[in-house]
């Protein structure tokens, strides 16, 4: 298509344009990515980013990890590809595919039919036509495949999606004629790239998809989404890097890792390109609000320069171009945004695609000629028999190529494809092109036609007329109004009203308490403070995230712990304070007031799947401003559970704590004794003073005094006022009545040689030994290692707090909670 600004916008795949680009090109300047297969910061860094695109897609196309995986390919071909290489053909099971399928998929049929499958092509006419030719009894023993494409690429025709459920079941041809259990592949990477699809309702075994065709940046990456219920069907022979769980070289022996997505992903995947599919959907989203709204708007582009091209006459009153369409682009659910035609001239004869493509060139407009890896479609279309296929060949015209006119015959046709950033100036630049330079004045338009086609009553309510084209304004997001859809939330269903602290419990110890309201961030000190229903209240409820929606802790931004935030009961706001930059506010309950909506999306602690909303603008300007790179602040969503892992010994009678942001359980709890014990050997190994606070390294909840050192390793209870918590392991600790989970933080003798160097050195470390599990949080370890048990393997009875470290009742006196 043409462009504005001096590139041209091609018809097809979006063009390149700079704003996922800008937000890639700043994405990797600010961050490392390695290799995921590693636990280096910057491995991890990558799996968890990878891991958030993985929920993204799968909340883009309406579903979840519980039903689907997403398996990273080089492309949609590459997707389909894997699924003939891994399903499990047989004599007598088939590979049925409709005749209106990308090459792609026709080509799956050499490895299904070298494996004894049998080939049956299926006209679109057959699928409904034939559905009453149920002759054979199920035989759930018989694997077969059907594959069609949720949209052609050839005319854009939208097939039934109700196809999928009704192949399964074996109400629709072929799977009705031949017993067996019938799986779909639905080739949806012509559909994805302007159109929803919905796969609660359109429950396919395997979708191929394309992010190339969806957002034309990256090119390299694309994605099968595997259906949790039919992965098992799937085997494969070859294993690359990253796939096993063991192997020998010396013996033909081979466990392949568990999940899905590590099965069917050979060697490393390409995370740069999978970064940049973040940004897509960004891009995407911040410009559309959804592709309920994209399909609108290019559906209206496409009608309307079907429209026009249909009207078209020359001076003799003979047509200027055939369209192949099934349709009179009444409906954008069963008509996608491509035009596809060969123009004519005032004979009537066909204008080859060749020439029409290397003129519109001259005019800065980029066209798609030829067949489009759709031979079926193209034949249908142009009505080519097979034997003219072959002789086609053998007069020397091969796929791709410009010869595309034999015997008075065209070998191919013309497409338009409309994006989501196209505009009504494109449509116009290409109708005048197509009368500047192929139409015999004098213009004429078929108003008969034109009348028809403008009363069609689905018409209505799409633009077709050049004075209002569409009421979608890509180049405008201000424009874009709230939209109920997947991922948005509008602030009044984030959370219930804010209720008075005084009907919660309280802790008023005279040890030490410490809250984190923000994940990573500065501590706030109290005398007491209420309990809620994940802890102390407001405790790791918020986090700052990236770009990408991954957490960012020390590890990777030492400078979080220079921002404080406090809690302020009056105003009922969290203020966040930093060196150098005045304080920023957000609401303690709901989100900020500068979005209409709040996306609603999920990100992943400690391995769990949380559900966060973003906190607004103001604050995440506010922290990239500090920070010196993009982040924002996000707060799990209030409606939102996320639960503990259950310990090792099954306890189905006690349901799991809810958590905040935490790591692993609502409260840790640290002995100073214990700290005391570890500065000390700090300072004698390195024979110097530590010039930092040790404990407050730690990031405990609860600071105790008065036990011995490493007397928490044998702690079976804590008891605070009435209060009781039971210890889980020597780390965790449960209190019984209200389930509220505790990590006691102890320091026992075993790892100071291996760890010390890494203290004082600063060098971030994350590791596992042996049944140890520690973290380097510069410069600080914090260090979670049991202590050896006694030899008749008992616990402790329990360490009973000071009575003056107590809880209150509900409606307990205490007025109103201080402000701090």
């Amino acid at each position: 298509m043409p462009r504005r600004g001096g590139q041209p916008l091609a018809c097809g795949p979006p063009e390149v344009f700079f704003l996922p680009l800008c937000g890639c090109v700043c994405d990797l300047c600010g961050n490392v990515y390695g290799n995921p297969h590693s636990h280096n910061p910057s491995s991890r860094l990558t799996h968890d980013t990878v891991e958030r695109v993985r929920y993204r897609i799968l909340q883009h196309f309406n579903t979840n990890p519980d039903s689907y995986t997403v398996v990273f390919t080089s492309g949609c071909t590459a997707a389909l590809k894997l699924v003939a290489e891994c399903f499990p053909w047989q004599h007598r099971g088939h590979f049925s595919y409709l005749t209106d399928n990308h090459t792609s998929v026709v080509g799956m049929r050499g490895l299904a039919t070298r494996m004894g499958a049998t080939a049956l092509p299926v006209t679109p006419e057959e699928v409904e036509g034939r559905a009453g030719e149920c002759v054979n009894p199920k035989n759930h023993e018989i694997p077969h495949l059907f594959c069609f494409p949720a949209q052609s690429n050839f005319s854009g025709r939208k097939y039934p999606v109700w196809h999928v459920r009704g192949v399964q079941a074996g109400k629709l041809y072929p799977s009705c004629a031949w017993g067996g259990r019938w799986f779909v592949l639905l080739d949806a990477a012509g559909l994805a790239s302007c159109s929803p699809l919905d796969l609660q309702e359109t429950p396919a075994d395997f979708v191929s998809i394309s992010f190339y065709k969806m957002f034309g940046f990256p090119t390299g990456i694309g994605a099968l989404l595997v259906r949790n219920t039919a992965a098992a069907v799937l085997s494969k022979s070859y294993f690359g890097g990253g796939t096993a769980a063991a192997y020998l070289a010396g013996e033909d022996f081979f466990i392949p890792k568990p999940t899905i997505a590590d099965r069917f992903e050979d060697g490393t995947i390409s995370f740069l390109d999978i970064v940049a599919v973040h940004h897509g959907f960004d891009t995407l989203q911040r410009l559309t609000g959804g592709m309920e709204r994209v399909q609108l708007h290019t559906f209206g582009l496409a009608r309307h320069t079907f429209v026009m091209l249909s009207c078209l006459r020359h001076g003799n009153g003979q047509p200027v171009a055939q369209v192949y369409s099934h349709t009179e682009y009444e409906d954008p659910s069963t008509q996608g945004a491509i035009v596809n035609f060969n123009l004519l001239d005032a004979q009537g004869t066909v204008v080859g695609y060749s020439w029409v493509g290397k003129l519109a060139s001259l005019f800065n407009i980029q066209l798609r000629t030829g067949c489009f890896c759709n031979t079926g479609a193209c034949q249908q279309h142009l009505s080519m028999s097979n034997q003219q296929v072959k002789s086609n060949l053998q007069a020397g015209h091969v796929c791709g190529d410009d010869i595309d006119m034999i015997d008075g015959q065209p070998t191919g046709s013309v497409r338009v494809s409309f994006g989501y950033m196209s505009t009504f100036q494109d449509c116009q630049m290409l109708l005048r092109f197509v009368v500047n330079c192929f139409v015999h004045k004098p213009v004429k338009i078929d108003e008969a036609r034109l009348d028809k086609l403008r009363s069609a009553s689905r018409g209505q309510s799409c633009s077709t007329s050049p004075q209002n084209p569409s009421t979608f304004d890509s180049t405008n997001p201000q424009n874009l109004s709230t939209v109920n859809c997947i991922g948005h939330y509008r602030p009044s269903t984030l959370s219930p009203s804010l209720q008075s602290p005084c009907t919660v419990d309280y802790i008023s110890p005279q040890n030490r308490i410490f809250l984190y309201p923000i994940k990573s961030c500065a501590a706030m000190e109290v005398d007491h403070w209420p309990l809620g229903p994940l802890g102390l209240q407001y405790d790791r409820l918020w986090m700052v995230v990236n770009i990408n929606g991954v957490c960012m802790s020390q590890k990777q931004e030492p400078r979080l712990c220079l921002i404080k935030p406090t809690v302020h009961w009056a105003s009922r706001e969290l203020h966040l304070y930093a060196p150098g930059l005045k304080p920023v506010s957000v609401p303690l309950e709901g989100c900020g007031q500068q979005s209409p909506a709040i996306q609603l999306c999920q990100s992943k602690v400690c391995g769990d799947r949380v559900q966060i909303v973003d906190c607004g603008d103001s604050a995440a300007n506010w922290l990239s401003e500090f920070l010196e790179k993009p982040c924002r602040l996000i707060r799990q969503n209030p409606c939102f559970t996320r639960g503990m892992r259950r310990a090792q010994e099954k306890e189905p009678e006690e349901p799991a704590a809810a958590l905040s942001l935490a790591n692993e359980a609502q409260y840790l709890i640290i002995n100073t004794a214990s700290v005391e014990v570890l500065q000390k050997r700090i300072m004698s190994r390195y024979h110097r003073k530590v010039s930092f606070p040790l404990i407050s390294r730690f990031r405990a909840n609860l600071v105790i005094n008065g036990a011995e050192a490493f007397e928490e390793d044998d702690w079976g209870q804590v008891q605070i006022g009435n209060s009781v918590f039971q210890v889980r392991c020597t780390m965790r600790l449960q209190y019984r009545a209200g389930q509220t989970m505790m990590w006691v933080i102890s320091h026992s003798e075993g790892l100071f040689t291996e760890l010390l160097h890494s203290v004082v050195e600063s060098e971030p470390c994350h590791s596992t030994c042996g049944g140890t599990f520690f973290l380097l949080f510069a410069p600080v370890i914090l260090l979670f290692w049991p202590r050896p048990r006694a030899h008749d393997g008992r616990r402790g009875s329990g360490y009973k707090m000071s009575s003056t470290v107590k809880a209150l009742s509900e409606g307990s006196a205490l007025a109103s909670p201080p402000e701090l």
